[in-house]
């Protein structure tokens, strides 16, 4: 497994382990998850050095699970070792979907960018080109495994917005700060109806396990069994931390940058067509979003309390939203409440 210590890799290798596969686990710190069966073997692992890579695959292993793939190179990186691999699970992104107009997640910020996906999206939908983004270097990545399926076979994960503990951008971090800090109100653009299809670490998980049981070539989704609006997050989050907070819903677009805007902030929905994955897999989830939501939020409100702000706590979240969305503007939106009221 590469990447092993990441947020899929610690739930991915529990659940392989657990269910009496030997499982050498890679990352570039060659740690542990305290979770981990004790037979679970450690190996630090440079992703870019080819010949580590080869060493790690050794003389050969059933499957190999690839968490941290991107681009051709490290397509090719594991196509140069097909004839030591079984079969490979890698993970992709939802990211990759382009809507009919050619209009995906790397257009949103334009003029009439926000794509406008069918619901749900099946995996037919066509997707980007190859190029430099996420998406599109998920893209290149897909292609040239897929096109070499008779060497490898490889079952190419697309992940929606993934959640639970080890989220280096959690996006429940937006309403569990709320929560903590005492705001009294959730604003929501959109109606507070955008979804953002999640899929929890142990779902994924369970995908990659029952992937490594039927290997083939293939793109497959992989969600929750539920797609939950913005809303019933905000509402979710307030239950589980015993908290209640007034909702106040915005038609349309946020009246500010920094207003409204959340995580999962869409104006049209992002919901991924399940079918496949049952039907090729016999997927069933084994969570859904409000069952496994308690242990996020008490490892988010954990981190959250450790002490030096939420930065700190959470430095690829704040390099994510950065200034163009400060997701904690509390002035903005105290500003924007009290003109509000004065205006009614």
């Amino acid at each position: 497994m590469i990447g092993a210590t990441g947020q899929i890799g610690r739930a991915a290798v529990r659940a392989l382990a657990e269910e009496g596969r030997r499982v050498r686990a890679a990352s570039r710190s060659g740690g542990r998850d305290e979770r981990w069966p004790g037979d679970v073997e450690s190996v630090a692992l440079d992703r870019e050095d080819d010949a580590a890579v080869a060493a790690l695959v050794g003389d050969g292993c059933e499957v190999l699970l690839d968490c941290v793939a991107y681009g051709r190179a490290h397509a090719r990186q594991l196509l140069g070792l097909a004839d030591r691999i079984g079969s490979a699970v890698v993970i992709s992104s939802g990211a990759v979907y382009q809507d009919d107009r050619g209009r995906g997640f790397d257009t949103q910020d334009r003029p009439d960018g926000a794509p406008v996906y069918p619901v749900p999206i099946p995996e037919s939908q066509r997707t980007v080109t190859p190029g430099d983004t996420a998406g599109n270097r998920k893209v290149a990545l897909e292609r040239e495994l897929l096109a070499a399926g008779d060497r490898l076979p490889v079952t190419l994960l697309r992940a929606g917005a993934i959640h639970g503990p080890h989220c280096r951008t959690p996006r429940e971090l937006y309403f569990v700060k709320r929560v903590l800090d005492g705001r009294p109100v959730r604003v929501l653009a959109y109606g507070g109806r955008s979804r953002f299809h999640p899929v929890h670490v142990d779902n994924l998980a369970e995908l990659i396990r029952l992937a490594a049981h039927r290997p083939g070539s293939r793109v497959l989704n992989a969600g929750d069994p539920q797609a939950p609006t913005v809303a019933d997050i905000a509402a979710a989050v307030d239950a589980v931390m015993a908290a209640r907070s007034e909702i106040v819903l915005l038609d349309g677009e946020p009246p500010l940058a920094h207003v409204g805007v959340t995580p999962w902030s869409l104006p049209h929905p992002v919901v991924y067509d399940m079918a496949a994955a049952e039907r090729e897999l016999g997927y069933r989830p084994v969570t859904g979003y409000a069952e496994s939501l308690p242990e996020t939020v008490d490892w988010l409100a954990r981190r959250l309390t450790d002490g030096g702000g939420w930065p700190a706590a959470f430095p690829e979240m704040a390099a994510a939203y950065g200034p163009k969305i400060d997701l904690f503007d509390y002035a903005a939106e105290d500003a924007w409440l009290g003109s509000r009221r004065r205006a009614v």
